[in-house]
């Protein structure tokens, strides 16, 4: 009965209000010179003790004539009714408060300068402007009242909410879900951490708590999703609020950036701004000031080459470096199927008969020197590795083959052909290295400092950590799982890693490259580590159906928690706010005891030897 009740009500005011909004104007007229009237003779009986004998009447109906002819002239001449505003707005209240205003006090002139005796006495006319103005402000906001109840979505067809936030675009959300009939969302409370908020009330929705009652407030209302509307919100946030609102079983979603809302529909807020939280919110993004004219400095005009290019991290360096006008920029890879993807990506064609399109390993060091006898690159961004902890444990061999050997073909290669600068991309694995992967970027990083010892141009390295949704990134295997109806497998409830956005790494990567010095690893600041249960979870809550979590343990080689550097290293912030320098050990590739007969045991012997177990060169 409460539905139909509801819905029955919905229908009567959505036929109802649009005729009323139709002939508002002349409607406002009327009761707007309804007020007047009522408020002269109305203040007369105040004035007279409810004896209107005492008066002429006929001098009253004058003056109420008269103000009703003011309001109207001037009520037109301000936009009242001409719909220059919106209905009820604070710009139409000050429209009318100044019209009242004029229309009283040209009648307290009339009446005393014009009309012997008065036409009213001087308290009636002062008195009735204040009465008409209330009068008229009381009818706009009971008609206001009556079309945002008619808006007013049903509680019983709708998802109750809760609305973390009582700032702003918090209380316009709120406003916002009330005033729109087909809105899917129903505020059933309001949070906010702002003890001067404890009170606050909007629309009949009230704040009942902090972040600390969203467990108690969502049992209480029956609220099955919490919205963050606080657009200022950063991840530690975001983290914090996603971790209570699913221990209370609540789906989360949030009102974004006011610049993504203004990109969205270029004015307030709305029902249709709230979306789902997405994992890139629970790591945050960072504000990367880029120095254009130093990273111009050494691509534009120059020959560009960039190593696993097809990867996640070299096609979006390549995206980068494209849009810098490099001379020429060669992309390789010994996957022909991701130089096709980059080629589509880049020139919007597949053809595959750019020359610049080098189809290579690393490991091949005859293959690289005829690329770099066509191409004679200036500039190298080395992105290709194999990265995979688990594989890695497996095959060491392959490892080192790929991460150290054809590293070292590179850089005897750059070394060779003058190569300006060269730019090692490394991993947060490498300090304090505890796996195969670790380590053999290690090694990688020791030699390209010792490069920088014998060759003329400036050789570096750049450490960061995992990147968002690349290639077999953990966001990847959930996702999958997901699809596939679970489990969602996730080593341990504990375990924390670094995270950031392709876009942001590449971007700092490039602007390292203008600012590195000989022989550093330069380490991005990656932000604060994430617990890896929390985005399993957020990404499960999205699911449309339950997901079972399962904790596998960690594997051999994998940490608790990653670090950025190493125990004994020092990084100074110099002129990059986000990039930390550290300096790096040479490492003579002539001192690894590798050469053909390259084992699985040997390669780890090898590593250890020159990693040992907490990542430190070994004193021998």
């Amino acid at each position: 009965m409460a539905v139909q009740a509801a819905r029955t009500r919905g229908k009567v005011a959505a036929l109802a209000f649009p005729v009323l909004d139709r002939w508002r104007g002349p409607i406002q007229v009327l009761l707007d010179v309804t007020a007047w009237f009522v408020a002269v003779f109305g203040s007369a009986l105040l004035r007279f003790d409810f004896d209107l004998t005492r008066w002429s009447q006929s001098d009253l109906l004058l003056a109420a004539v008269i103000a009703a002819g003011g309001q109207f002239a001037l009520g037109w001449y301000f936009g009242l009714y001409r719909r220059r505003w919106r209905f009820g707005s604070f710009e139409e209240v000050a429209a009318l408060a100044l019209t009242a205003g004029v229309v009283g006090t040209a009648l307290f002139v009339i009446s005393r300068f014009l009309f012997v005796p008065r036409l009213v006495p001087s308290s009636v006319a002062v008195g009735c402007g204040f009465a008409a103005l209330l009068g008229m402000s009381a009818v706009r906001y009971l008609w206001r009242m009556g079309i945002d109840h008619g808006r007013r979505p049903s509680e019983h067809s709708t998802e109750p909410v809760l609305v973390f936030g009582a700032g702003e675009a918090g209380c316009e959300l709120v406003v916002s879900m009330l005033r729109n009939p087909d809105s899917p969302l129903f505020p059933v409370g309001i949070l906010d951490d702002d003890p001067a908020k404890r009170r606050l009330t909007v629309r009949g929705v009230p704040v009942i708590g902090t972040r600390d009652s969203i467990a108690e407030a969502a049992e209480r209302t029956g609220a099955a999703r919490l919205i963050i509307a606080i657009p200022s919100a950063d991840a530690e946030l975001f983290r914090d609020l996603t971790h209570r609102a699913l221990a209370a079983d609540l789906k989360v979603s949030l009102l974004p950036k006011v610049e993504e809302v203004l990109a969205a529909n270029g004015s307030h807020v709305s029902v249709a701004d709230v979306r789902p939280i997405q994992t890139r919110d629970l790591l945050g993004r960072m504000e990367i000031h880029t120095d254009i004219d130093q990273i111009a400095g050494y691509i534009t005009g120059r020959r560009v080459l960039v190593t696993g290019a097809g990867g996640s991290i070299g096609s979006e360096l390549c995206h980068q470096l494209h849009a810098l006008a490099p001379a020429q920029l060669v992309m390789l890879d010994r996957d022909e199927s991701g130089l096709h993807a980059l080629q589509l990506r880049l020139q919007g064609k597949g053809s595959l008969s750019d020359r610049n399109l080098v189809v290579a390993d690393i490991r091949d060091p005859a293959a690289l020197s005829r690329m770099f006898r066509e191409h004679r690159p200036e500039v190298v961004f080395h992105a290709a590795a194999l990265k995979h902890v688990p594989l890695l444990e497996m095959y060491p061999a392959e490892a080192y083959k790929t991460n150290v050997m054809g590293t070292l073909n590179l850089l005897e290669l750059a070394a060779e052909h003058g190569v300006v600068r060269f730019v090692n991309v490394s991993t947060d694995k490498a300090a304090d290295p505890m796996n195969v992967l670790g380590r053999t970027k290690r090694l990688a990083e020791r030699m390209t400092a010792f490069a920088s010892t014998q060759a003329d141009g400036t050789y570096l390295s750049v450490r960061f950590g995992n990147v968002l949704g690349s290639r077999g990134s953990v966001l990847e295997t959930f996702a999958s799982q997901i699809a596939g109806g679970g489990p969602v497998t996730v080593v341990h409830p504990d375990v924390t890693r670094y995270f950031m956005t392709v876009e942001e790494a590449v971007q700092l990567v490039i602007q390292a490259g203008a600012i590195g010095n000989d022989g550093e690893a330069l380490v991005l600041d990656m932000g604060t580590p994430v617990r890896i249960d929390d985005v399993a979870r957020q990404l499960i809550a999205a699911a449309d159906r339950p997901i079972q979590i399962e904790y596998t343990g960690l594997r051999p080689g994998e940490k608790m928690h990653e670090v950025l550097l190493s125990h004994d290293e020092i990084g100074v912030t110099a002129s990059h706010p986000l990039i930390t320098h550290v300096p790096v050990p040479p490492l003579d590739p002539a001192d690894l005891d590798l050469d053909e007969d390259i084992t699985d045991a040997s390669v780890l012997a090898e590593i250890e030897l020159w990693c040992g177990a907490t990542g430190q060169a070994s004193a021998s």
